[in-house]
């Protein structure tokens, strides 16, 4: 994983992100957990970070990284949320954290919606006659993503001393139809429109797609002992990375920073840096 995540995600110009309440999904791991490594480089004095996760242990693990860092000589305060964001009841427990941070001591809100899953991708769309299965997926990638970002705007309403940010870490899967990764396409291309709907309903929002490239998952998994077949969706993938770079339409040109400590130059814009 690169450890200038956040620089490729934010232009600086010389500013930083504020005094911030910076809520992160997924944080436990992966992508979300470099975000919130990463983050605090870029936030003033007694910021606050919520991180969400299903896992307990490897949200302390986290948080220990997070006290034994330089942030922690700043007043970063950390808070760890334990929440299954397919529940109503995790997306709320986010929410509930959040609420108790004064919107008074913070000039920036931001929201990463990072946590997603894979679902399975051995499977062709015509398998897919579970209708339970199929909710499942959609609720915790689609439905938890949209109530979450809702009720968290909800509590912090637009306000001319508050900037708000919301990034939704997306894939050029959102894009791009790969054979038997039907429920993960479709749920990053759900939630990229979902998105540039609200980019469009609230004009103070900057609100960011953002897609990082293949992650190490995906590359462990394409490089596993050498045995996957050559019909395997994971060896697809790595031969239509070339398209995934020309991919047109809206997106920007790899490794361009997108703008949320600026200005708003566009409601949404999309990486064309690989496969997230």
């Amino acid at each position: 994983m690169q450890t200038n995540v956040m620089s490729d995600m934010i232009e600086l110009n010389g500013k930083d992100l504020g005094r911030a309440l910076c809520i992160i999904t997924g944080a436990s791991k992966g992508f979300g957990r470099t975000i919130a490594k990463e983050i605090p480089r870029f936030l003033k004095q007694r910021s606050v970070l919520v991180l969400a996760a299903r896992s307990a242990d490897h949200l302390r693990d986290v948080q220990a990284e997070l006290a034994a860092s330089e942030a922690n000589k700043f007043g970063l305060v950390t808070r760890c949320v334990v929440a299954d964001l397919a529940m109503k009841e995790g997306v709320e427990s986010v929410i509930s954290a959040a609420k108790k941070v004064s919107s008074e001591d913070m000039d920036h809100l931001i929201l990463v919606n990072n946590a997603a899953s894979l679902g399975n991708v051995s499977r062709y769309a015509q398998t897919f006659t579970n209708i339970a299965e199929v909710d499942s997926y959609l609720s915790f990638n689609i439905s938890s993503a949209l109530s979450l970002t809702a009720g968290v705007l909800q509590a912090f309403p637009k306000s001319p001393s508050l900037r708000r940010s919301v990034v939704n870490i997306s894939s050029l899967c959102a894009l791009q139809p790969i054979p038997s990764w039907v429920l993960y396409c479709t749920g990053k291309a759900a939630r990229d429109m979902m998105f540039r709907v609200l980019a469009e309903e609230e004009p103070d929002l900057r609100v960011l797609n953002y897609a990082p490239g293949k992650l190490e998952r995906v590359q462990t998994l394409i490089h596993h002992g050498g045995k996957l077949p050559s019909e395997h969706p994971l060896i697809y993938l790595q031969k239509m990375e070339p398209t995934f770079r020309k991919c047109s339409g809206t997106a920007v040109e790899p490794h361009r920073p997108a703008e949320l400590s600026s200005k708003r130059a566009c409601p949404v814009q999309e990486l064309s840096s690989g496969i997230a």
